[in-house]
């Protein structure tokens, strides 16, 4: 038996026009034409539109259900199980963002919203990019810190916000001039600013250890649209947050070295 085109599309639920262009493709060719030259599909051609639409649920372009079509024992299995190894990873990319927005809405119901004007008239030149924050609570979902961080921020007040950024450019003023100086990051003043930095996210944000601080000096230098929430890029300079990352790490080093030192009893000592 066989059927035109209106009938396979209204089958198959879709249009004559993906079925002409299958067609045009070489992935679908009607076994039939009708003594006026239309297109006539048969019990075969049904099976095979069945097949087409089967893949393309599944997420296959059309060069690859024609690769597993032209031999389907050969190509299918491999590719089926290819598929779901990405579906599987959409999925699990998919549930974080979910966590990411329930997070944030979260957030977003405690806390203190700030309109457009007065968010420019607090942050002026820092600009927060919505990809990173979206990446970032991907990375740092697990992470305590994080968390307690968007907390924090969430509870500050336009005031809170006005005395944290006027503390931010002043430290930042003081990077920017030591940075021009060509002092070095592992100056003693360099490494005051970097300790005073990590005591700045403590008191505003979140605890923040030695190990952690270096993580997110690391992610300074590592992702442009971070260093732009401590430094807008017209302040920016080359090199700048790669100097930053260097003081963190020699401050968290040294602090380390000392504390150590302090717990390791004197030759002499009283044990």
């Amino acid at each position: 038996m066989s059927y035109t085109v209106g009938q396979v599309a209204g089958f198959a639920g879709i249009t004559v026009r993906t079925l002409h262009h299958y067609d045009r493709a070489g992935l679908l060719t009607p076994g039939e034409r009708s003594p006026g030259g239309y297109r006539l599909y048969g019990d075969a051609d049904l099976a095979r539109i069945q097949q087409i639409l089967f893949y393309r649920e599944l997420g296959f372009a059309l060069d690859e259900i024609a690769e597993i079509l032209a031999d389907p024992q050969a190509n299918a299995l491999a590719q089926l199980k290819a598929r779901r190894r990405s579906l599987r990873e959409q999925i699990g990319k998919l549930e974080r963002l979910v966590e990411v927005a329930e997070r944030a809405m979260e957030v977003q119901q405690t806390g203190v919203h700030l309109s457009p004007e007065e968010r420019f008239e607090v942050f002026g030149e820092i600009t927060f990019d919505l990809s990173y924050a979206t990446e970032a609570g991907l990375k740092w979902r697990d992470s305590t810190g994080h968390r307690t961080a968007m907390a924090s921020a969430a509870r500050h007040s336009k005031e809170d916000w006005a005395q944290l950024m006027a503390e931010a450019a002043r430290w930042r003023e003081e990077l920017l001039a030591a940075f021009a100086a060509g002092e070095p990051a592992s100056s003693g003043r360099v490494q005051d600013l970097a300790e005073a930095h990590r005591q700045h996210i403590a008191r505003w944000f979140t605890p923040c250890p030695p190990a952690m601080h270096q993580r997110i000096a690391d992610d300074f230098a590592d992702d442009p649209r971070a260093f732009a929430l401590l430094v807008p890029p017209p302040q920016q300079r080359p090199g700048l947050a790669a100097y930053l990352r260097t003081a963190v790490h020699a401050n968290a080093k040294n602090r380390s070295e000392r504390e150590a030192n302090r717990d390791t009893p004197s030759p002499g000592g009283s044990r």
